[in-house]
């Protein structure tokens, strides 16, 4: 499991998934969670602008990110 650390209380599931290198762009985060391909905590999420807190955990492709503060 990949770990991100944040600075800030949040950080929004597009801006981690290109963190995360799972993502080059923004537009190509955005197609892959608006078409479902992306799961927040378990459970489909399809709003780039979802914002992660500490200790959540997203999934994409087979590869789990965990956000720490």
């Amino acid at each position: 499991m990949e770990i991100i650390k944040i600075k800030d209380d949040f950080i929004k599931l597009g801006q981690a998934m290109k963190l995360a290198g799972l993502a080059d762009e923004g537009a190509e985060a955005k197609s892959l969670i608006q078409d479902g391909l992306v799961k927040v905590n378990g459970e489909t999420d399809a709003r780039r602008g979802r914002k992660l807190y500490e200790g959540d955990i997203f999934s994409f492709d087979g590869k789990d990110v965990k956000i720490v503060k």
